[in-house]
């Protein structure tokens, strides 16, 4: 696959006013890329699943007024979709790269899942790496780095999936935007494969 890695050029698109502008520069800049890992991912998760992959790359067709703030490519069972599935996810902020597991709140089995997850808490909290990060809110930058965090406040992050509507769960990595830059396309590309092993677990439990 000729992924190039990300550039300043991707991350500033993020910066850029105004709807249309926004993404016009996202389509030329970030979205080949986006498509590029979705075909180079889609085989090797399906592989390690034991489910058909497809790549979803978000288009933000809703949005009328705001500019999209980040964007990404989802991997799901599904051809149609992948919010309602749980799913993995390569994309950007303007901050940061991220790689995640996610369960988000359109996913109908939500309540079920987190209560396999505050089952299994003592292996997941030994399991999951210090450097990893978890968060609740797939439409917020910011997450909890989980060497940080006490077991009592990943249960309670479970426990929130199991009864609050909204509620979501993300689980995976951030790359700052200088380290992202910087990182040589074949690293990007093992560290993504790397984090998504990780992750299956998860997967396979949801």
């Amino acid at each position: 696959m000729s992924f190039s890695g990300f550039t300043t050029t991707d991350f500033d698109v993020f910066k850029i006013e105004g709807l249309e502008e926004r993404m016009e520069a996202l389509i030329t800049h970030i979205r080949p890329k986006l498509d590029g890992l979705g075909k180079h991912f889609a085989p090797m998760l399906a592989i390690e699943s034991g489910d058909e992959m497809f790549p979803h790359v978000a288009k933000h067709a809703r949005r009328t007024v705001n500019p999209p703030n980040d964007t990404w490519v989802a991997f799901a069972s599904n051809p149609r979709g992948y919010k309602m599935l749980p799913h993995f996810q390569i994309g950007l902020w303007e901050t940061h790269v991220f790689i995640w597991f996610a369960v988000i709140y359109e996913a109908p089995n939500k309540a079920d899942f987190g209560r396999k997850l505050e089952k299994n808490i003592n292996k997941i909290y030994k399991q999951i790496p210090k450097d990893f990060v978890w968060s609740a809110d797939h439409t917020k930058p910011f997450a909890h780095t989980h060497g940080e965090m006490t077991k009592e406040e990943l249960k309670a992050m479970f426990m929130r999936l199991q009864n609050v509507k909204k509620a979501e769960i993300l689980c995976g990595i951030n790359i700052p935007r200088k380290a992202a830059i910087e990182m040589a396309p074949e690293i990007f590309l093992n560290r993504a494969e790397s984090v998504f092993r990780t992750l299956l677990p998860l997967y396979k439990m949801s």
